[in-house]
């Protein structure tokens, strides 16, 4: 069993609660892909409900914490040391186009240091949950990160930038990055959620991830998942701090400097 602090209770809590009119509203995608209107007022409507609900629980059981999400930005609090980290609806593409490759992240930051994570899939009912030297759990399950060695065993995951995100050169790198990396693996997937990305990676399920230009929100409980699950996480430059400037990689200890390699060069 894991141990759920008080703070994770909560955050479970309030993902569940979070979940219940996302689910419904799952259920109404089909008929709103056929209507005039289309379905993207619905689900920012959706995202902004989600964060709404979000921030009522966990500020009602932590009054004073601050919050940084993807709707509301930063919303300081008197706690100066604590922070909820929130994205509503991480893959809001894919939930978009009904597909339930999606999920509720709640991530909290003591102190600069992420203390506490969860991960929601309410379509799957997967439920990823960490905590600080207490390792990383899905559904009461222990995780542990893939133990392969070999690359061209691997499958890895990675984002790439869309349309709206991303200059053309941007997308050059993310490409040659792509053609580099399948050329020496399994495989890759490009699912479109960040989160369960990394949580993916620390289920064993995958056996890296790598993405730039990602937000804090987009990253900040996967990290943890995957650094409780006994992955390494940096830069994309092999920095330390992912959260500079929003490139990650993540691996277990002896892949990723053979996929750092990869891509600090992935033009040659």
């Amino acid at each position: 069993m894991p141990y759920l602090s008080p703070a994770l209770n909560v955050m479970i809590a309030a993902a569940r609660k979070a979940a219940r009119p996302l689910i419904r509203d799952f259920g109404e995608l089909e008929n709103l892909q056929v209507s005039h209107k289309g379905p993207a007022d619905f689900v920012s409507n959706a995202d902004q409900r989600t964060e709404r609900i979000l921030f009522e629980e966990l500020n009602r059981a932590r009054p004073g914490y601050s919050f940084v999400g993807e709707e509301g930005g930063l919303r300081e609090g008197p706690d100066k040391t604590h922070r909820f980290i929130i994205d509503p609806i991480d893959g809001t593409t894919n939930f978009l186009h009904g597909v339930p490759i999606f999920a509720i992240s709640i991530a909290l930051e003591r102190e600069g240091q992420l203390q506490s994570a969860v991960v929601f899939n309410p379509i799957t009912d997967e439920l990823y949950v960490a905590e600080r030297s207490h390792g990383a759990y899905l559904n009461d399950k222990r995780l542990r990160v893939a133990t392969r060695k070999n690359l061209a065993e691997c499958l890895i995951a990675t984002g790439i930038p869309f349309m709206a995100r991303g200059t053309d050169e941007e997308r050059e790198l993310s490409l040659a990055e792509v053609k580099a990396v399948v050329s020496r693996t399994s495989g890759i997937r490009r699912c479109g959620a960040a989160s369960l990305d990394l949580a993916f990676v620390a289920a064993g399920r995958f056996d890296a991830f790598w993405e730039r230009g990602l937000n804090a929100w987009d990253m900040a409980a996967g990290i943890l998942l995957v650094r409780e699950a006994g992955g390494f996480v940096s830069n994309v430059d092999g920095t330390p701090d992912p959260f500079k400037n929003g490139d990650v990689l993540v691996a277990n200890e002896v892949l990723h400097p053979q996929i750092l390699k990869i891509l600090q060069n992935p033009f040659s």
